[in-house]
């Protein structure tokens, strides 16, 4: 390909020989590796799976240890050269198909993002963690999360690769990305595809280990883009328990009690520290994007 691309297709992989062979033959069958730049990250693979992606025409990018999922991305985007980039997983549970209409979305779109229906595939032990994270995350950002974590997307690069010092080396990536798009208020489409299960070895992706990350993860992103979500209700329940234990210390004792002025100073020093946050993060908002 001697022109530059719009499109970078990129694909990280961990210990996939089983089936990242048939993902690029598909690639290759559908032209879009001649169309689009198509990269492979190798995140420390143990098996094969860099022997086979070398016998197919794309970019090969090397990890020399397991750095995350994320951390691949994060190299595939830094490496990439289109004005486009798109995330394809190398298990085999997302149809190539359904990059066409991905990629034409993007021409109107900052983030498009594949949204899995009721057929899809879903591991069912991870169901109600989801479920709780969309929660947290829809009171954080004040509105309806898309399809949050999906790993079938695709971005504006220049977007993209301004939020990668904040953007996690592990599964959290998709999470914390739309998180930030729809805080930031830039453009997300979505439409509907089919999840296939998984081929070859089991997800590495646990519930306890990864969700207790992205717990930590949204209060992270919230606290760039929006502190007062967490101080200002936290000073007020803080004020109010110690205004209301004072007072019946008050109506009881004659005196206002000591432990509620404690409680209702600290809520007004958390209200005051979370203006400050607030203006910090304005600031830091403004150097990064």
């Amino acid at each position: 390909m001697n022109h530059k691309p719009e499109i970078s297709i990129i694909i990280p992989a961990f210990n996939e020989e089983t089936a990242i062979g048939n993902l690029l033959s598909t690639l290759v069958e559908q032209g879009l590796t001649e169309s689009c730049e198509v990269l492979v990250v190798d995140d420390g693979s143990s098996d094969g799976t860099a022997a086979i992606v070398e016998k197919f025409p794309v970019k090969l990018i090397r990890h020399g240890a397991n750095k995350g999922y994320g951390a691949a991305l994060k190299s595939g985007i830094r490496k990439s050269s289109g004005s486009k980039v798109v995330m394809l997983d190398s298990d085999g549970q997302h149809d190539p198909a359904n990059l066409g209409q991905l990629i034409d979305m993007l021409r109107d779109y900052d983030m498009v993002i594949g949204e899995r229906g009721a057929d899809s595939h879903h591991v069912s032990n991870r169901k109600k963690g989801k479920l709780i994270i969309r929660k947290v995350g829809e009171y954080l950002v004040e509105q309806k999360l898309p399809d949050y974590n999906s790993g079938f997307r695709g971005f504006d690069r220049n977007l993209i690769a301004s939020m990668l010092h904040m953007m996690p080396n592990g599964f959290s990536f998709s999470t914390t990305s739309t998180l930030a798009f729809l805080k930031e208020g830039y453009s997300i489409g979505t439409f509907p595809i089919k999840v296939a299960e998984r081929q070859g070895r089991q997800s590495s992706v646990h519930f306890i280990k990864d969700g207790s990350k992205t717990f930590l993860l949204l209060f992270r992103i919230v606290m760039l883009f929006n502190p007062m979500k967490i101080f200002f209700p936290g000073s007020l329940i803080s004020a109010g328990i110690g205004f209301l234990w004072g007072f019946y210390g008050y109506l009881q004792y004659g005196r206002f009690a000591i432990s509620g002025t404690v409680l209702l100073t600290f809520g007004m020093f958390m209200f005051f520290i979370g203006l400050i946050s607030d203006q910090i993060s304005i600031l830091n908002r403004k150097k990064t994007f």
